[in-house]
C-alpha cells in the first residue's frame, strides 16, 4: 500500500490553497494535477524521505 500524505499547495493561477495527496513511497516525482478550484493544470514537484514530504513545489505550465 502507498503512503499517501496530504499536503497544502497554492495554485499558481488562482492563488487558492488546495490539498493534494502525495505518494511518499516515491522519493522524487513530478506530475500534473488540475486545481480543484479553477481546473487549470498545476505541475507539482515533490521530494519525500522515509514516508514524509520533504519539499513540494507548485508551478504553472509555462514556468
Amino acid at each position: 500500500m502507498h503512503d499517501l500524505e496530504p499536503s497544502i499547495i497554492q495554485c499558481p493561477y488562482c492563488g487558492e490553497a488546495i490539498e493534494v495527496l502525495v505518494d511518499c513511497s516515491v522519493q522524487s516525482q513530478e506530475y500534473i494535477e488540475d486545481c480543484s478550484v479553477c481546473c487549470r493544470p498545476i505541475t507539482i514537484c515533490v521530494e519525500s524521505w522515509q514516508g514524509e514530504v520533504v519539499s513540494i513545489e507548485a508551478r504553472s505550465e509555462d514556468e
